[in-house]
């Protein structure tokens, strides 16, 4: 029996879950759960398809409205699940809606406008695949990172979280045109395509949820831990160098460098002598003021001098 006030636990069968609500027969399958599971439990069906716990009851109790826990969850079961609803939508359910449109326009005597409503599809379908391809490709591989404690200093989550959309819109749009506006006589196959797009709608609408209310809060908790933890870290590093001479600081090729400017050569000489370019002097020149915090010329003949990288009889 299901607790609405709880939701899913362990110990509900999968036969109560599906009775409760069948539109969890799609997220089964993504989960990669075999079906002919009989009246086993939820925790059993799950440790015989190895599958994790807590993000399956996560899932289908969001999926179905009730109170979900996202605490403890695996990110890497929750990202296969995600991808797996992206081959479905990608190669089934709108693969499958166009065909039905096809036959409906066969059956149509408006075929001019029937054919701006298919590209009117097509369209839509580029952007879900090229929304969904950008997921697999770039935000899933970031959170991949992200496990492996790699933390990328040029992107954050955020920045994807505030455009995140749920890909739906369109969808609901041509359904309403084909509904209201659309003249045509019965149409068993245009019928069908209509309710296979309300389904899709519908579920697009729950893939979004399972994104934005439990995968991003979870990425964006995974990223500020690690954050603190590289601030943390770096800190160490420069109490650790607070401790070392100065001179230390620098590269091989830096010290070169600052011996140079203490014998008093322009940057061409420099670039010439060391065989590099002007720009790559230029370069050092930034990294070795902020590293030293010296900006003057004079300073810095007399930080060589101190730290025996330029003889005092040689500067001129």
């Amino acid at each position: 029996m299901i607790d609405k006030t709880k939701g899913y636990m362990p110990t509900n069968t999968m036969r109560e879950l599906i009775r409760d609500n069948s539109m969890l027969l799609p997220a089964i399958s993504r989960f990669d759960i075999d079906f002919g599971f009989g009246d086993q439990p939820v925790v059993r069906v799950c440790e015989e398809n190895h599958v994790d716990l807590n993000t399956f009851i996560c899932v289908c109790n969001l999926l179905s409205g009730y109170p979900f826990n996202s605490g403890g969850i695996s990110l890497t079961t929750l990202m296969s699940y995600l991808k797996k609803a992206h081959t479905a939508f990608l190669n089934v359910t709108l693969p499958k809606i166009r065909r039905q449109l096809i036959d409906g326009i066969n059956n149509s005597v408006t075929n001019e406008v029937s054919l701006l409503l298919i590209r009117f599809f097509d369209d839509y379908v580029v952007e879900v695949k090229r929304h969904m391809e950008y997921e697999n490709e770039v935000i899933f591989s970031y959170i991949e990172k992200l496990q492996s404690g790699n933390i990328d200093s040029d992107f954050k989550i955020g920045s994807y979280s505030v455009d995140h959309e749920p890909m739906a819109e369109k969808l609901n749009d041509l359904k309403d045109i084909f509904i209201y506006h659309y003249k045509q006589s019965a149409n068993p196959h245009l019928s069908s395509a209509l309710f296979d797009i309300i389904m899709c709608e519908r579920d697009l609408m729950t893939h979004f949820d399972v994104e934005n209310k439990v995968l991003l809060p979870l990425v964006e908790k995974l990223e500020s831990t690690l954050i603190v933890q590289k601030d943390k870290l770096e800190k160490e590093a420069v109490g650790d160098n607070e401790n070392e001479s100065p001179a230390n600081l620098l590269s091989d090729r830096e010290k070169e460098i600052v011996k140079c400017l203490a014998l008093g050569m322009s940057t061409k000489e420099i670039a010439d002598k060391l065989c590099i370019s002007a720009f790559t002097v230029s370069t050092h020149r930034r990294n070795i003021n902020s590293k030293l915090g010296i900006h003057s010329s004079a300073a810095l003949v007399i930080f060589a001098i101190l730290n025996n990288i330029v003889d005092i009889s040689d500067v001129k």
